[in-house]
């Protein structure tokens, strides 16, 4: 055979390889509104520059007919490509090919490229579409998804690791994309969880549907599995994109940064009028953030799940940052369980990626009720309280209104190394807020009074007025200026700037025992 031949020889196994589930699988596939696993590969990266690797492997199971049918490439697409010029991994599942099913030489080939991830520093993508474990390798199957866990594990804090759920992905499949940093979902084709609608029925004999128990809004707003709902596929593949432009390649490197037209010391008057005259009213911290940040783009992480707590990434001043902020709009802006849970787990993926973090407070407490005791807001609530301890990367905060209670020594005060702490002149801190201190200090004459109201609503104005401002904190040095709320942009740049050389530790340990 000369070479002319073989090169066509290539060339046919290849476009074999391209095809493996065959035309009618592929039809099937788009005619569900999903893309093949190639083509999500190519619009997930930047065009032509993909690479693939083990397109040519075979599984290895005999019986059950199996051994008659051996695809080229077997159920999954590896390889490595760039998006915006920057390099990363990726497999992409083939539910054309077995249904997605993960067998031996399928769990081999994500495993290379996780390898890979982990000693070139870049990040792993994995585009999740399978039916599961191939039930014809048995316990090889079972066990590729252990040598993929592990990979998840050690790539953690290593190189970051995005899940993009477009399709189904069930049982024990679950647990490599839980393990990895953010979860992207797509709507209506795409679920998640442990033991599917029929089991359920079976054991519980609750009724309920493939989306209402894995969906992608079921995971993005109650169990907080999802960190993105997207609309379609396209939509899903975008946000990682938009996800990777604000994350570094690995955990030795600086986030990207991207300059910016938007001036630094840009004044925002909007910011003035924000803050409602009474402390009762709430507002949107969403629209404090958008006049902040360069160009008023935030890309919000969980924005569905414990709404009162806002988390995400911007730019400001050309530096990836990230942010948490109390969302007033949304029970005060109060730290309950799934809040704790959600910003302690932000704090610590920033701090593993040399993320700045930027903390906006407005935090009534800690939310009280049975229920939140019960359920461990002790524990959840100290998440949080570890997650910024332990953060060593520049962390500067904003109170823009209620700072109260332990939840102020949380939300990165300077008694837990926070670096720079600023307060608008509407900032009240205390150790709680006015009518509860008036109701606790002066029960006694209260009762007594001749007009309780009135001597209450007295006693609270005295307590604002004495206790419930930046000054007192200011004086001690907890906080390093109070500064008006138009000149919030350019303060915050100029201490980025000043905290790009920060350098702290924690003490040499194997690590610690977060509460979990």
């Amino acid at each position: 055979m000369s070479l002319d031949d073989k090169i066509e020889q290539l060339h046919q196994m290849r476009e074999q390889a391209r095809k493996a589930g065959g035309e009618a699988r592929i039809e099937r596939q788009h005619a569900k509104g999903k893309m093949t696993a190639r083509e999500r590969v190519e619009k997930l990266l930047d065009p032509g520059s993909f690479r693939e690797l083990d397109m040519f492997v075979t599984h290895r199971a005999t019986g059950f007919g199996v051994e008659n049918n051996r695809p080229l490439g077997d159920s999954v697409v590896t390889g490595w490509g760039t998006i915006n010029n920057r390099l990363v991994y990726v497999f992409s599942q083939d539910f054309t090919v077995f249904g997605g099913s993960l067998s031996e030489v399928h769990a081999e080939k994500v495993c290379k490229i996780m390898d890979l991830a982990i000693k070139n520093g870049a990040p792993v993508i994995g585009l999740n579409d399978s039916g599961g474990a191939r039930i014809q390798e048995g316990v090889a199957s079972l066990a590729g998804y252990a040598y993929i866990f592990l990979r998840n594990v050690l790539a953690s804090g290593v190189v970051p690791q995005i899940s993009a759920i477009l399709g189904p992905c069930a049982g024990g499949a679950v647990y490599s994309p839980a393990m990895t940093d953010f979860i992207v979902m797509t709507k209506s084709t795409s679920h998640m969880f442990i033991t599917g609608p029929d089991v359920i029925r079976a054991v519980t004999h609750e009724e309920v549907t493939h989306e209402d128990l894995g969906g992608a809004m079921a995971h993005a707003s109650k169990s907080g599995v999802a960190h993105f709902a997207a609309e379609n596929e396209e939509h899903s593949l975008d946000l990682v994109r938009q996800l990777l432009s604000y994350i570094p390649q690995n955990n030795l490197e600086d986030p990207p940064f991207v300059p910016t037209a938007d001036p630094e010391d840009r004044m925002d008057d909007a910011l003035k009028t924000i803050i409602p005259d009474s402390p009762m009213k709430a507002y949107d911290m969403k629209d404090v953030i958008r006049h902040v940040v360069d160009d008023g783009q935030f890309l919000e992480v969980h924005e569905h799940w414990a709404q009162n707590i806002i988390v995400g990434f911007a730019h400001l001043g050309g530096f990836s940052i990230g942010i948490v902020a109390q969302q007033p709009m949304i029970l005060a802006g109060v730290l309950d369980i799934n809040a704790s849970r959600k910003a302690a787990r932000f704090v610590r993926f920033c701090d593993a990626f040399n993320i700045p973090l930027i903390t906006f407070v407005d935090v009534p407490g800690f939310l009280p009720g049975v229920e939140q005791e019960h359920g461990g807001i002790i524990v959840n609530g100290a998440k949080l309280l570890w997650a910024y301890c332990e953060a060593t990367v520049p962390k500067i905060t904003i109170i823009t209104r209620k700072a109260y209670g332990g939840a102020y020594d949380v939300m990165s005060s300077k008694h837990i190394r926070g670096d720079i702490s600023y307060a608008w002149p509407t900032a009240e801190i205390a150790v709680m807020g006015p009518e509860g201190a008036v109701n606790i200090v002066f029960r006694k004459e209260l009762a007594k009074a001749d007009d309780p109201q009135a001597e209450r609503e007295r006693l609270v104005q005295e307590y604002r007025e004495q206790f419930a401002n930046p000054y007192i904190a200011a004086g001690r040095g907890y906080v390093d200026d109070v500064i008006e709320p138009q000149e919030t942009r350019p303060r915050l740049i100029e201490a980025l700037k000043m905290l790009q050389n920060k350098r702290d530790a924690n003490p040499p340990k194997k690590h610690g025992n977060i509460p979990l």
